[in-house]
């Protein structure tokens, strides 16, 4: 999905497009550029039916380069959209999908599913549409969307039962119940938003048009006026000046003052701020997105899978005094058969590994299984012998304690303590019960990601402060929090907790930013600013966020800020040059312009001549000059408006210093450099 700016397809599809938009309709839209245009128009009929002359038709030109320049930075940012949604496109391939009824297979086109249908797929089964496994669990091949060539694993129940259409079973037999409509699946959504051309403008773009529509304005009068005082200081002086003020000179002294530079790249900046997203596989569902993930303050961020590795898995059996370490991990075990989560699997693996317990005396019809759920956070069976009826139950501290006093059982405090040691040292202390009896402590280990306390403090630079949310008691949230460095953590956070957090923090006028992938989640992620839900999660959490990671990467979420802040970082660094631009093209050209204005003797130099520091040849090579540099800077700027600028972690206000360093005092020094050097060769070749 990736294409150089430079590729010799995209330049020519984007030159092709240049004239295309040469559309009033479609320049009206940016009306800095409509200006131009219509300065442009009004040059070219002045020189069919006034005056035709080699300088009217050189500013001419230029003015239609200027238009067209504008025009080729947008088509170009569009142009790579475009190849990546002819990319995608490519990976839509025609496929039968084995449809499921009752327990009859039948064979039909895929564009036939419709959503909440049933399909089978096996090894080397193209999926034929978005979907949720509901039964079995298989590798499959997602390199078509993701890019990565290594298989994953997606499964029932939990949090990684989404599949996408395209991608490819490797290993095993599942069954989907589709998810979404044809025509509307995850791969023609992608299609839709990375087309340049469909992108609305954001309010941050909207509020900067207005701002640059009202400096345009105001040169606009500026420069009608020129046309009095020329005339004015033409009767005072008794010097003929029709020769200098002329229509042509005036509309290329307005487009020169007026913001072209960034008027001509803002929906190229606006657009690439997306294709950097897509090209690090997230997409985003529109430029509004990108936009507020560059002014995000407040970061919520999982704990599992986030800021620790993910794979928190049972490290150790703790029984109760009198308990036998065996009949705890048995009873472990029987509490986690149900259990969908990774934590739950590895108790079952680990009981089978030190005891080879596999829960096989049991029959079926005598099990009752209660399942893990975030609100309860326990999960058990139910065993009936006779008449008698053992719950056994596995979950979080308080959440056992809480059911074993609802029992009239008593939480020993030696388990406590065994429980407190495991969270002190950095672990997750899970308890198992029988009745209202406690049995012992189970200690999930987890491992803090390398580097990550290195990006909260990047964060923290940038004037973001980091959340942890876990479901771990406080002193284990405590502990993971202090070794990452995050700067404050909620623990033992509901669903409905993360949605209180989120809606606190805006109300306190914090923009928010969250990541998750279950459909637990999705309430948060709709309510957040920011919200990146994992492709691997469910369709709820996808519908829900207003961002997709494809590669389902918890830590992508650092790098969509990081995306959004050098989004906005490009356009206000590139606004700064363009104003300063026209500040220095405006002393460039006028002293120039006026500089025989008031002179003694004929042939001499008046008063203003003073203020032509740069020695410009005479007022034609300044005007000249000075479209000929206001139309190339357009182009030069192209591949910074695209790639955006190198952004650094540092506070605002020395950003601020910093772009006003390099691209405001830059903005003022280049036109004078830049002027001259095109004076000097025009002369030399003879063009004024």
């Amino acid at each position: 999905m990736k294409e150089s700016i430079f590729s010799q397809n995209l330049l020519k599809e984007a030159v092709r497009e240049s004239f295309f938009k040469l559309n009033p309709r479609l320049l009206a839209k940016n009306p800095v550029m409509f200006i131009t245009f219509v300065g442009a128009s009004l040059t070219t009929m002045t020189l069919i039916f006034a005056k035709f002359d080699g300088f009217n038709l050189q500013i001419t030109l230029w003015l239609w380069f200027t238009v067209l320049f504008a025009n080729f930075s947008e088509a170009l940012a569009e142009g790579r959209g475009k190849a990546q949604a002819a990319s995608l496109r490519n990976t839509k391939v025609s496929t039968k999908a084995r449809l499921l009824k009752g327990n009859e297979e039948a064979l039909v086109p895929a564009d036939q599913l419709r959503k909440d249908d049933l399909v089978v797929c096996e090894a080397n089964d193209v999926i034929p549409n978005d979907g949720e496994i509901v039964e079995g669990i298989a590798t499959v091949d997602e390199s078509a969307i993701t890019g990565e060539s290594a298989p994953v694993v997606r499964e029932s129940g939990g949090d990684r039962s989404a599949v996408t259409g395209g991608t490819r079973v490797i290993s095993d037999r599942i069954v989907i119940r589709i998810t979404a409509e044809p025509g509307h699946s995850f791969i023609d959504r992608m299609i839709h938003l990375v087309e340049g051309a469909k992108r609305q403008k954001t309010p941050n773009e909207i509020a900067l048009s207005i701002v640059l529509s009202g400096l345009s304005l105001i040169f606009v009068l500026a420069v009608g006026t020129l046309k009095f005082f020329a005339d004015y200081s033409q009767t005072s002086s008794g010097q003929d000046l029709s020769h200098l003020v002329t229509v042509p000179v005036l509309v290329a002294l307005l487009v020169c003052l007026i913001p072209t530079t960034i008027g001509g790249l803002l929906s190229a900046i606006g657009i690439s701020g997306m294709d950097r997203l897509i090209r690090k596989n997230v997409i985003a569902t529109s430029g509004r997105a990108v936009e507020a993930a560059g002014d995000i303050d407040v970061l919520l961020l999982d704990k599992t899978g986030t800021i620790t590795l993910g794979n928190r898995m049972a490290h150790q059996f703790l029984p109760a005094v009198g308990i036998n370490e065996r009949d705890l991990a048995e009873k472990a075990q029987l509490a986690s058969l149900c259990d969908e989560t990774p934590e739950g699997r590895s108790i079952v693996v680990l009981a089978k590994e030190k005891f080879s317990l596999r829960a096989k005396e049991y029959s079926p019809e005598h099990l009752h299984f209660v399942p893990f759920t975030a609100q309860t956070r326990f999960s058990g069976v139910d065993i009936s012998q006779g008449n008698n009826v053992i719950s056994i139950r596995k979950g979080a501290v308080d959440a056992i304690e809480k059911l074993i006093h609802s029992k009239n059982g008593s939480f020993p405090s030696d388990l406590k303590e065994k429980a407190e040691m495991v969270a002190r040292n950095g672990g997750t202390p899970l308890v198992v019960s029988e009745n209202n009896k406690v049995l012992g402590v189970i200690h999930l280990k987890d491992v803090v990601k390398g580097g990550i306390r290195e990006r909260f403090s990047e964060l923290r630079k940038m004037g973001i402060r980091t959340i942890m949310i876990t479901g771990d008691n406080p002193l284990t949230a405590a502990a993971i929090a202090a070794e990452a460095g995050v700067d404050d953590f909620m623990a033992e956070a509901t669903p409905e907790d993360k949605l209180k957090r989120i809606r606190e923090e805006q109300a306190g006028g914090h923009l928010v930013a969250m990541t998750g992938d279950g459909t637990n989640d999705a309430p948060a992620l709709a309510q957040s600013d920011v919200g990146v839900a994992m492709n691997t999660g469910t369709q709820a959490a996808r519908e829900a966020g207003n961002m997709v990671d494809l590669d389902s990467n918890p830590t992508k979420l650092i790098e969509i800020v990081e995306t959004g802040k050098q989004l906005l970082m490009t356009r206000g660094a590139l606004t700064t040059f363009s104003i300063a631009n026209d500040v220095a093209k405006y002393f460039a050209i006028l002293p120039a312009l006026f500089a025989t204005l008031y002179t003694v003797s004929q042939g001499g130099e008046g008063p203003l001549a003073k203020f032509n520091i740069m020695g410009l040849h005479s007022p034609q090579s300044a005007i000249l000059s000075a479209v000929v540099f206001n139309a190339l800077v357009i182009v030069a700027l192209v591949p910074l408006a695209l790639r955006g600028v190198t952004y650094r972690p540092v506070g605002a206000i020395q950003l601020l210093r910093r772009n006003l360093l390099i691209y405001g005092l830059g903005g003022l020094i280049a036109p004078f450099i830049g002027i001259k050097i095109i004076d000097l060769v025009l002369v030399f070749g003879g063009l004024v």
